[in-house]
């Protein structure tokens, strides 16, 4: 499976200009070959948070319409990174996930919300959790700051998931603590990680530094510090003979801490 990783320079609060780049950078990476394309994080708007009422996309319904046109048209899987949506009188910060026939396989709200950017403050909650199937692969989606919840990231594990695609707006400052978290939660799950930043180099300064992890743990491709399209090759089929090899899996012993974890 060829993914294209969209490591994007996200234009704050500037939603046209996003849109239009990404369109140029998802047709770029489909004639480069890609079948499944990963964007960043809040690539509509960035966290241009005190303006989310001129700005987000109310139901994501453009988001829709364009990655759905865009999925269709070029046949292509697309992991939609996140966008601000309104939905009723709430904001969210909102993956979509898009088969190559255009249709919307899964929404998910980002559930842990970041109060260093006062993402608290201006955005609510989600409460589901984001498995989907992509053509025959077995998938998950998380946004950014999941990644510092294990047991977040376990449970889209347990429940089938052989890559988790990682959406994010990860600061410069964090970024030793980005690319730990992401090995190790490879690692942990036995499973592909393929995590896409965004970059910038404006007041909001965001290094890119996208990864994409084998199960072992061994990092296929790491991005640059500026705007990036990557093409990596991955062979999804590994995660089964990781699993076989350590059975993580099947010597867990849930019942001494599966209670724990609900606390």
């Amino acid at each position: 499976m060829k993914l294209g990783c969209i490591q994007l320079q996200v234009a704050f609060g500037d939603v046209e200009k996003n849109y239009y780049r990404v369109d140029q950078l998802i047709r770029e990476a489909v004639r480069e070959g890609a079948e499944m394309i990963v964007l960043p994080e809040m690539w509509n708007t960035s966290y241009a948070l005190k303006q989310l009422e001129g700005m987000a996309d109310i139901d994501g319904n453009r988001t829709k319409a364009f990655l759905s046109k865009l999925a269709k048209e070029l046949q292509v899987h697309i992991i939609g990174g996140s966008v601000a949506t309104k939905k009723g009188d709430e904001f969210y910060n909102t993956m979509l996930i898009v088969d190559n026939k255009g249709d919307i396989i899964s929404e998910y709200d980002k559930v842990h919300l970041f109060r260093l950017m006062d993402e608290h403050l201006y955005l609510s909650s989600g409460n589901t959790q984001n498995n989907f199937k992509l053509g025959e692969v077995d998938a998950a989606g998380v946004i950014c700051y999941d990644i510092r919840f294990p047991e977040w990231l376990r449970l889209h594990a347990i429940n089938g998931a052989k890559v988790i695609f990682v959406s994010a707006q990860w600061p410069t400052e964090r970024i030793d603590h980005w690319k730990t978290l992401l090995q190790a939660r490879a690692i942990e799950n036995q499973c592909f990680i393929v995590a896409v930043n965004r970059t910038s180099r404006n007041l909001q300064n965001f290094n890119g530094q996208s990864m994409v992890i084998e199960p072992w743990g061994k990092i296929l491709w790491t991005g640059k510090e500026d705007e990036e399209l990557a093409i990596v090759d991955v062979d999804f089929s590994q995660v089964d003979e990781v699993r076989k090899r350590i059975p993580v899996y099947d010597d867990r012993r849930p019942e001494l801490y599966d209670d724990v974890l609900k606390k």
